[in-house]
């Protein structure tokens, strides 16, 4: 390591500070992709399953066949994994949207009457076991708000969230992105009215002076791209939509929009994948969870000419609309896996060096949970070959939470059981 950088390298300003993304002079701490790069996990959930005829992948690497639901994702076949058969007990106890979705990332029993009680969620063990190295352990974003309603005598609060820090307690989730922006690069409760990157730029004129040229051309390039969702932000304020808010400032921007007004879910969406893109470029979390939707999710989708019904009712049939809906949630996944892969880290990518995963508590909107949708992305420093099918079904052991056992262990947690596994996955 160059003497003249600590560890844990920070430009900071006036109630500002900006984590540095990976370059060769600096080393991190925690798990390591193959590289030497530090090791990420991004888990999107979409709530209410998919198309049930159009789920589906065939053959292996670069030649691997994907139904119409997956083929956003065809660019990064090589290094995707479509995971089939796994499914977890306990959400099928209640059976319905809530019990489902409560505990998908725990495996943990779920109390019903509106009380709270699930799991710890294995994206906040790794986040335990490692974000000290980071300036936040996790950052858990959302597209939708929670609903705090009782459905079927389980609590929504269970259809809201996946990431729960405590069995009692979901990690706060982020709705705006002015707010999840303001998390990664501000500090305090300090805000001012100029650029991020305008409080740190003599700082950050003086670091690019002490570092090589490769190293020079990645802080140019992280400089950009945090200027670019600077700019989004305003811009959707001024548009009025969801994120029209702006914590940054002393009040928004402008009044608040009136009711009726629909909100640009495709910019909302497009704005927490980039951000979820930048906590990790930046290396200021390695974990991140983004709720697309809720489960028994009242998202709209105007911009996909979908504005006749909520996300809930057009999954219950498999249509040529709700296939739409689809393809535009897997959109997300495959815009975050080509920014990653698109960053070099000594030699791999940082696509290789973050496992991405893509789940939903269903299968399909038919409520069917004997079987979950799981996709992984990346994840090729850690070990994890891609362009597979997975396929489990038949298998006497498919819990869902033997492949949290199997990611736990990639990123240094070593555990003798999560939920109700005791053995890991051996393939991943």
């Amino acid at each position: 390591m160059n003497s003249r950088f600590a560890r844990r390298t920070v430009l900071r300003g006036l109630g500002v500070s900006i984590a540095l993304p990976w370059m060769e002079a600096l080393a991190g701490s925690g798990s390591k992709g193959a590289s030497g790069a530090p090791l990420r996990l991004g888990v999107l959930f979409a709530g209410n399953g998919f198309h049930g005829r159009e789920w589906w992948a065939e053959g292996e690497g670069e030649s691997m066949k994907l139904g119409r639901v997956l083929e956003p994702l065809a660019p990064h076949r090589a290094k995707l994994n479509l995971v089939r058969g796994l499914f977890n007990a306990e959400a099928l106890k209640g059976n319905i949207h809530s019990s489902m979705t409560g505990n998908l990332l725990s495996g943990a029993p779920l109390s019903p009457g509106g009380e709270i009680r699930s799991g710890t969620s294995f994206d906040q063990v790794v986040a335990q076991h490692q974000g000290r190295a980071t300036k936040l352990p996790s950052l858990v974003l959302g597209c939708e708000r929670a609903n705090p309603s009782v459905h079927k005598n389980y609590s929504m609060i269970y259809s809201s969230h996946i990431s729960w820090s405590s069995p009692t307690a979901p990690t706060p989730l982020e709705v705006f992105p002015a707010l999840a922006f303001d998390r990664l690069f501000k500090e305090g409760a300090g805000r001012g009215e100029g650029s991020v990157l305008d409080s740190v730029l003599d700082e950050a004129k003086r670091l690019k002076g002490k570092v090589s040229g490769a190293d020079g051309g990645k802080l140019e390039e992280y400089f950009q791209s945090v200027r670019e969702v600077e700019r989004r932000i305003e811009g959707a304020g001024r548009r009025g939509e969801l994120q029209g808010w702006r914590p940054t400032m002393a009040g928004p921007d402008m009044g608040r929009p009136a009711e009726g007004v629909p909100q640009d879910i495709g910019e909302h969406m497009r704005l927490m994948a980039d951000i979820l893109v930048l906590a990790f470029l930046t290396d200021s979390t390695r974990v991140c969870t983004l709720k697309l939707n809720n489960d028994h999710s009242s998202l709209r989708f105007p911009n996909l000419g979908v504005d006749y019904m909520i996300h809930h009712l057009l999954s219950h049939s498999d249509t040529e609309d709700w296939l739409k809906v689809n393809r535009f949630f897997l959109e997300q996944l495959a815009h975050i896996a080509a920014r990653l892969d698109a960053a070099d880290e000594g030699g791999r990518s940082a696509l290789d060096n973050t496992v991405l995963m893509l789940c939903s508590s269903m299968l399909t909107g038919q409520h069917d949970a004997t079987q979950l949708p799981v996709v992984l992305l990346g994840g090729g420093g850690a070990g994890i070959a891609g362009g597979r099918v997975l396929d489990y079904r038949g298998e006497g052991e498919r819990q869902m939470c033997r492949l949290y056992l199997s990611l736990l262990e990639k990123f240094g947690v070593r555990a003798e059981r999560f939920g109700d596994a005791h053995s890991k996955l051996v393939e991943v």
